[in-house]
């Protein structure tokens, strides 16, 4: 039997009192009295005469026009638009004012494809309290020779499909992250440490750049990377000094190596040309002997023919040509016995006479030296 019957009454005491002293306790709403009071006041709310049927269908063509204009939509210069009919993609729209059936049935997304995002890997600008701050975990990475670079760079990315992009990646930011830094760990792993911190730096940023956007295009993302930007590329901060000695040392090489290298280019050369110069003289040398020699042996064979020709003339022509070699470049004395007793200095110095002339003296005619006429007539004597 329930409490609210009987004489005993409700669990509050009998008589079937509520505890608020109102009897059968609390009632539910009364649906129906609350819609007629909802109607009454929608008619108060109406110009007289349209209470009736024709006021709710002018009501209900206003509200149908209303939701039919909320299908207009606007895209900016810098979005696009992405239509979808209940969320399954439909087609895509140009900027401007454009139009889609009304919600649920249609809606829009207007990502922005003409902004370049940035995104840093290795390092973080515009940090509390200044500067940029360094992220170590994405910025070592090991070089092919197995050392150790610290490298920052900036990623800077476009969307270049907005169906692909909505659709197949989740977290755009944090996929061309992955895929950026993976991308250098890749590149950097083939890259030697000198190479990656002096002329290798562009290549760097080439490579990375062209397997990223590889690996987005494989993703089907929807996303173009624009430029990659090489920050700074560094050993690591608890080596750096000693890299630092490193490096100076190997200048130091290459100096003393290219200065070697130049003493060389200077030495071999010059000493090349001596010795080529040395066999061409020796050649010439060679040739000059044997041409000489030749020479003789043939003025020796004319000369023998002309001495069997006239044995006596040519006798006396080489006694003559030999004395003449012989005298030639002697000091030479005239004497003449003749003038002995005549008072006349009895000898002639022929050398000392050409050197007073050189000097500019007078001639030798008037020197009492001159010898008499008789003299000069009777030749050389010895």
């Amino acid at each position: 039997m329930s409490w609210n019957q009987g004489g005993g009454g409700g669990p509050w005491g009998g008589g079937g009192k509520s505890p608020w002293g109102r009897p059968g306790g609390p009632q539910p709403p009364n649906l129906e009295e609350i819609l007629r009071r909802g109607q009454d006041r929608f008619r108060r709310l109406l110009p007289g005469g349209w209470g009736g049927g024709l006021g709710v269908i002018v009501a209900a063509v206003a509200v149908i026009v209303l939701w039919g204009a909320s299908g207009f939509y606007r895209v900016q210069p810098d979005e696009q638009g992405v239509v979808l009919r209940f969320g399954a993609y439909v087609a895509k729209t140009t900027p401007g004012l454009n139009y889609h059936l009304p919600w649920p049935i249609e809606s829009v997304l207007t990502p922005k494809v003409t902004r370049v995002n940035p995104i840093e890997i290795g390092f973080r600008s515009g940090q509390i309290g200044g500067g940029a701050g360094q992220v170590d975990p994405e910025g070592l990475m090991l070089t092919g020779d197995e050392n150790i670079v610290d490298i920052n760079f900036t990623v800077f990315w476009v969307i270049n499909d907005a169906e692909k992009f909505l659709f197949n990646i989740r977290n755009p930011e944090v996929t061309v992250k992955a895929a950026a830094e993976s991308a250098m760990r890749e590149v950097i792993g083939n890259t030697q440490l000198t190479s990656a911190l002096t002329d290798g730096r562009q290549k760097i940023a080439n490579d990375t750049k062209a397997l990223t956007q590889q690996i987005l295009d494989g993703y089907g993302s929807g996303v173009g990377i624009v430029d990659l930007v090489l920050q700074k590329t560094a050993p690591p901060d608890q080596v750096n000094s000693a890299f630092s000695d490193v490096q100076s040392a190997k200048i130091d090489l290459n100096t003393l190596v290219n200065q070697a290298q130049a003493y060389r280019n200077d030495v071999v050369p010059r000493a090349r040309g001596d010795a080529a110069r040395v066999g061409q003289e020796a050649e010439a040398y060679r040739q000059q002997v044997v041409k000489q020699a030749e020479g003789d042996a043939a003025r020796f064979v004319s000369v023998y023919q002309s001495y069997k020709a006239a044995p006596d003339v040519t006798a006396r022509r080489l006694y003559i040509e030999a004395m003449e070699n012989i005298l030639k470049n002697s000091n030479k004395l005239i004497l003449d016995k003749a003038a002995s007793g005549s008072g006349v200095v009895p000898y002639l110095p022929l050398p000392g006479l050409k050197d007073f002339e050189n000097r500019g003296a007078p001639g030798p005619s008037a020197t009492p030296t001159t010898p008499p006429s008789g003299a000069a007539s009777r030749g050389p004597r010895q």
